[in-house]
């Protein structure tokens, strides 16, 4: 069994898209992000980072005690190991799937963040920065169709490559992009939003987040330091 420490965010519903694919049996934990949660003693034993997801598998594959990971791109790497499944075995197929992990875990995801933030939560409107990140994501999201243009998932067969990448295209409206610029992006948007794994995924995060993000809760995300990332 899996215990996913998870909150509806892109970097939750990647684990919980891999979870929902695999049909391992899993638990969720919610880490409200907002009130602090990921700050608590018991969740920085396995997640230093004060980030969530993480995983605790209780049945690794070589049979010891339990191994826990944090780290969304790390966490699905290891559960596409331990299954066999969504990565592929050639050494050509399984590179060009790193690849696009990477891509995503160092790019996508990172200038999206940035975008949200500056564009939907900063206290300041920054032109420069809004700026800069609405036009990094849209460079990305013609990197993506590109891609796409050539493949029908992201790294060719559908795999953790597209598990990573979706989440983050979902919020496009909120990035200042518009999938009609990127018709190879649209179409594979379609087929991924179809999947009957991505629906259930997203539908266990369903009531948990809060409708909209209070004072409080913003000064809970975005006034981190090194004194309030946890105790050693």
């Amino acid at each position: 069994m899996i215990d996913l420490h998870y909150w509806p965010t892109p970097n939750g519903h990647k684990v919980a898209i891999f979870l929902e694919e695999s049909g391992l049996f899993y638990k969720i934990h919610p880490v409200n992000i907002g009130k602090g949660d990921q700050f608590k003693p018991e969740f920085l034993k396995i997640a230093p980072n004060n980030r969530m997801p993480a995983i605790v598998d209780h049945s690794p594959a070589d049979g010891g005690s339990a191994i826990s990971l944090f780290e969304s791109g790390a966490i699905l790497l290891y559960l596409a190991e331990k299954t066999g499944r969504f990565i592929p075995t050639d050494l050509r197929g399984r590179s060009r799937t790193l690849e696009w992990l990477f891509w995503q875990m160092g790019g996508l995801g990172p200038m999206a963040g940035q975008n949200h933030h500056f564009s939907q939560y900063a206290p300041e409107k920054i032109p420069y920065a809004i700026d800069r990140y609405v036009n990094e994501t849209n460079r990305l999201y013609g990197v993506l169709d590109r891609q796409l243009a050539h493949h029908e998932f992201v790294a060719g067969e559908y795999s953790i490559a597209d598990m990573a990448c979706y989440p983050w295209i979902v919020p496009y409206e909120r990035q200042g992009q518009k999938l009609e610029d990127f018709p190879n992006v649209k179409r594979w948007f379609a087929s991924m939003q179809s999947r009957p794994a991505v629906k259930r995924a997203y539908e266990k995060g369903e009531g948990l987040r809060p409708p909209v993000m209070d004072d409080e809760a913003k000064k809970v995300l975005f006034g981190q330091t090194a004194k309030t990332g946890g105790a050693s």
